[in-house]
């Protein structure tokens, strides 16, 4: 008596196959923007170091000097000015748009209609062009004919932004409120996906709204403010056309970046080299702090990954 054997089924892929196979899949579909990259930013940046050790005016020819460039650029204290005043707009910035940007990001991602129509109004300012803000908010702090004059206030008819410490002081605010739309956006999609369980827990053991906020809303957006932060402080760095129509870096030099210098280098006096030096400085400390950031967030742990 013979019975027909049941035919083999085909061995299956093993788990770490399927898993090479996709990653196989997903490393080709980054090419792209790997090309753009290596396009449109490391090459740049390569030729922007190249330019630190020449001599050009921006049309004649280009003459290699060794490291002279780098030498007079550090030598010169304008540099370090510069740098302390982008890192005084960067701090001060900071301080004020977190805080603010964390609370407003909490308080939109709730369910009611009316924080959805509210959200809409407080991300305008971020759609306006920084040049449009600048000049809008310079004819509105003229001391002769801007907005304390037309209301008749003394508080608000002051030389804004003809004394280093209100110059400062407006940029701070021009940037905060430009720009905390934008990490409001952040912290209310890292709100939502905070797990529900953790919240349903503290009711349960009787904590409070201010108790909730601080024991499980603000340890859980730990990262999303590590990542907020870095847009914050490396954005800074770039601040330029907002500047450069509101102050044009015064009163003096009070308010000239890093920036604004390496574009007065540039294309004020035709320094090619010395302007490439300070874009190379500039790439630096933003790597520097981009970094110091990640590595200050570390992993995230399981209960910020199940909300993603």
């Amino acid at each position: 008596m013979t019975t027909d054997a049941a035919p083999l089924a085909p061995p299956r892929p093993s788990s770490r196959g399927a898993r090479a196979g996709q990653s196989g899949s997903v490393a080709w579909m980054a090419l792209p923007a790997l090309a753009i990259f290596l396009g449109f930013a490391v090459l740049p940046l390569l030729g922007v170091l190249a330019l630190s050790f020449t001599k050009w005016d921006g049309l004649g020819a280009i003459h290699p000097i060794g490291i002279g460039n780098w030498s007079s650029v550090l030598a010169d204290p304008s540099l370090f000015h510069s740098l302390w005043v982008t890192f005084e707009v960067m701090l001060f910035s900071w301080l004020v748009q977190t805080p603010i940007a964390l609370l407003l990001g909490v308080f939109m991602a709730g369910q009611h209609r009316y924080r959805a129509v509210l959200a809409v109004f407080y991300f305008v300012p971020l759609l306006l062009s920084a040049a449009a803000i600048a000049v809008t908010f310079k004819a509105l702090l003229d001391p002769n004919f801007g907005l304390g004059p037309g209301l008749h206030s003394d508080l608000l008819t002051q030389n804004w932004l003809g004394d280093p410490v209100l110059a400062m002081g407006v940029i701070i605010f021009i940037v905060s409120w430009q720009f905390i739309p934008f990490h409001a956006l952040i912290y209310q999609g890292a709100v939502r996906q905070i797990p529900s369980s953790l919240y349903e827990a503290a009711a349960l053991d009787g904590a409070g709204r201010m108790r909730t906020f601080f024991s499980i809303t603000l340890p859980q957006l730990k990262y999303t403010v590590i990542t907020s932060s870095t847009l914050m402080v490396v954005g800074s760095l770039t601040f330029f056309d907002l500047i450069f129509v509101l102050t044009a870096g015064g009163p003096g030099d009070s308010t000239r970046v890093l920036a604004l210098e390496m574009y007065r280098r540039g294309f004020g006096a035709n320094q090619m080299g010395p302007a490439s030096v300070l874009a190379v400085i500039l790439v630096l400390v933003g790597l520097v702090i981009a970094l110091g950031l990640r590595r200050l967030g570390g992993n995230a742990d399981e209960s910020q990954l199940e909300g993603v």
